[in-house]
């Protein structure tokens, strides 16, 4: 077990009737961030480790060798054929009820280095990726995820989070012509570019961080607020071999209303009949996992940077 100071949302510094913000191109929030030290457990030392699912708590941890190297990373070519076909693969073959899967939809996927001039970094602040309004019933969306030493990733049991723990933040994306590549194309290795900022991507002006001109809000992420019951976990010095799945919605929970999902309050069960969701509802199965990166103690000096990715995934089931 090691100790990690974990950024949380300060709810005081949100503005009263104003929907919070947060810029996915580096530094830049309309709120302010809450330094809270908790244990984090190492996975691999918990006699239950194979225990945890994405059905309970949200995560599981397999191991997952791939012919794509980190090298190979930077050949957006390659990681959208060869390395989304294993992705794919994986995850059949080891989601609970992987065989009832009937469709799985890989639509992103974001290489974060632990480098000064990299605008994707590792994030330091407790969230869940996406809110899952407008997604259809019977759909589960996955973060697939290859981490490192340097800056591990830290998850919470979902089974120790609360609904009010999740505040909605609009995700501003810097402004980008319109492309003039046609939407309708389904050549995964040469997709549409009008959404696509990888390439694009560069540091913003430092000046710039608490304004909003120039960006626009295509997307929507779960900010979350602090709470003494969350337990967090992590792998210890993970391994190119080794995958993190990390559940970023799920139909099927207990936790769904009009809007996708129960927010602000303690009784999910009991808001979800009185706003008719039009998930099933089963108890017990996880929502979403919130995570994180964070600064292990435990690192040694000097290690390597980290290099990871991170690929999002639509999974749709028959059930």
């Amino acid at each position: 077990m090691t100790t990690g100071n974990f950024q949380y949302l300060d709810v005081k510094s949100v503005v009263p009737n104003e929907k919070p913000w947060t810029k996915v191109d580096g530094p830049g929030y309309s709120f302010r961030l809450q330094s809270h030290p908790r244990p984090v457990t190492n996975l691999r030392t918990h006699p239950e480790f194979s225990q945890f699912s994405t059905d309970n708590s949200g995560f599981s941890v397999h191991h997952s060798p791939s012919k794509v190297t980190a090298a190979d990373f930077d050949n957006d070519k390659t990681v959208r054929t060869t390395y989304y076909d294993e992705v794919a693969k994986v995850l059949r073959e080891h989601l609970p009820s992987g065989d009832k899967v009937s469709h799985i939809e890989i639509f992103d996927h974001t290489i974060r280095k632990h480098d000064p001039t990299s605008p994707r970094q590792p994030v330091q602040q407790v969230h869940i990726d996406q809110t899952p309004r407008s997604l259809p019933d019977h759909q589960r969306m996955a973060s697939y995820q290859h981490p490192a030493s340097d800056f591990p990733l830290a998850v919470i049991d979902w089974r120790t989070t609360s609904p009010k723990d999740l505040v909605k933040v609009d995700l501003m994306y810097p402004k980008r012509p319109a492309s003039t590549v046609s939407k309708d194309s389904s050549d995964a290795s040469n997709p549409p570019s009008d959404d696509d900022d990888r390439g694009k991507e560069a540091l913003p002006d430092p000046s710039s961080i608490s304004s909003t001109v120039g960006y626009e809000p295509r997307g929507e992420t779960l900010t979350v607020a602090p709470n003494s019951n969350h337990q967090f976990y992590y792998v210890k010095d993970m391994t190119p071999e080794e995958t993190m799945f990390i559940k970023c919605f799920d139909s099927r929970s207990e936790w769904i209303n009009d809007e996708g999902y129960v927010s602000g309050s303690e009784n999910a069960s009991e808001d979800a009949k009185k706003f008719g969701g039009f998930g099933s509802g089963k108890k017990g199965i996880a929502m979403g996992t919130p995570h994180t990166a964070f600064v292990d103690p435990e690192t040694p000096v000097g290690v390597k940077g980290r290099e990871s990715i991170e690929v999002r995934c639509l999974v749709f089931y028959d059930d």
